[in-house]
């Protein structure tokens, strides 16, 4: 892969994307990336970042950068919602840190996105495209062409579909239909630190848990707010992204919950809902010269909060591949057959972690109180270690 060689073309300006533009500039491979949007940008508020992230921040230059954006929790705490009594927490502090060589933090999206978009604009083998959606492809023996919606085509060595949920690139690719609708609605909000109840302002990624439903929070931007993140498991029936909704229907779903969770949501404004999807794992990621990449190749439930971290993994894998294996096919089939045990163990845990962690009931709740209360934070340690330990180059 050459530097003056075809560019590899990217589909998605998505963190995904620009971190396999950034994995493949530091291996000395010219990309093109190609946004639908006519910006480059991120919606949502807050995202987790497990140790696997900052390897893999590390990997694609951008460590200093990324951990100046980043919040360092103390705890992963899990409240009982209907008690509102702490079942279980997971110490993040020094033993954790020296366990797995790097921290676990929370970030605002919008802020990681822009360190990985600067790093693009200031690399010379990136070029950025926006209002570019790629809507499919052609190829022969020797390259591969975007088909964009505006009527242009654009050819480069190897496509990389990143382009997220609704992939068009994965519908050529696997014909596997639309997305798996889970029933579950998230409810988003970030509120300035002084609105948060102070007897609530924890430095832990907080999860109070429910039966069908439950709320995340923890602060961001250096404390500025805190991230509100509520889930109930209501049997939507249809895909919604990011619809605002009004403070009455985000309540209609915790009634049932202890009075302290619900005064958490009262302090919640600008509510935007999204319904979850997924799909089960599918290794048909590769398609001659086009290869899939984050949530066009694994999306997953947020309950192991990994989407970002797994999509930052496929970059650096990618890159690696490439770099290390002249023949493309050679190298995305080894990137594939490397990424795609960990996404799909990752897609069925994040699953079961939201039937048997975040949403029982009855006497399967009190059995996750059992079970969770008695466990140390080291042993929680050993229980990660498998995901915790991995760079995406190696796992």
């Amino acid at each position: 892969m050459a530097k003056d060689s075809q560019p590899v073309l990217i589909a998605g300006g998505g963190i995904g994307g620009l971190a396999a533009a950034l994995g493949l500039a530091q291996r000395g491979i010219r990309s093109i990336l190609l946004e639908k949007a006519a910006t480059l940008g991120e919606i949502g508020a807050g995202i987790q970042l497990g140790p696997n992230a900052f390897h893999a921040f590390d990997y694609l230059g951008v460590g200093e950068a990324a951990r100046r954006m980043a919040v360092y929790i103390d705890q992963l705490r899990l409240m009982d919602a209907l008690t509102a009594e702490e079942i279980s927490h997971v110490d993040l502090r020094e033993p954790f840190r020296v366990r797995f060589g790097n921290p676990y933090a929370v970030v605002h999206r919008g802020d990681l996105h822009g360190v990985f978009l600067r790093a693009c604009r200031e690399h010379g083998l990136i070029e950025l495209r926006v209002s570019s959606e790629v809507t499919g492809y052609e190829q022969d023996g020797a390259s591969v062409t975007a088909l964009l919606a505006t009527g242009e085509c654009v050819t480069g060595r190897l496509l990389i579909g990143a382009d997220g949920l609704w992939s068009n690139i994965r519908k050529q690719v696997t014909s596997d239909g639309p997305p798996r609708v889970s029933g579950h609605t998230t409810y988003r909000s970030v509120i300035p630190t002084e609105e948060m109840p102070e007897d609530l302002r924890w430095n832990a990624a907080t999860l109070w848990a429910g039966p069908k439903c439950h709320i995340v929070h923890y602060p961001l931007s250096d404390w500025k707010v805190f991230n509100l993140v509520v889930t109930y498991h209501n049997d939507a029936p249809e895909p919604v992204a990011g619809k605002p909704v009004g403070d009455e229907e985000v309540m209609q779903g915790f009634r049932h919950v202890h009075e302290r969770a619900q005064s958490i949501i009262r302090h919640g404004k600008n509510w935007r809902l999204w319904v979850l999807c997924d799909r089960d794992p599918n290794e048909r990621w590769i398609d001659g010269r086009v290869a899939l990449l984050g949530d066009a190749a694994h999306p997953m439930l947020q309950y192991f909060a990994q989407g970002a971290c797994q999509a930052m993994e496929d970059a650096v894998c990618l890159s690696h591949m490439l770099s290390h294996h002249d023949d493309h096919a050679v190298a995305l089939e080894h990137y594939r057959a490397q990424r795609f045990p960990r996404t799909a163990q990752v897609q069925l845990w994040s699953r079961a972690i939201g039937e048997h962690i975040y949403h029982p009931a009855g006497d399967h709740a009190r059995l996750r109180n059992a079970i969770m209360g008695a466990k140390t934070s080291e042993d929680y340690y050993q229980d990660l270690a498998w995901l915790y330990g991995g760079t995406g180059s190696n796992a």
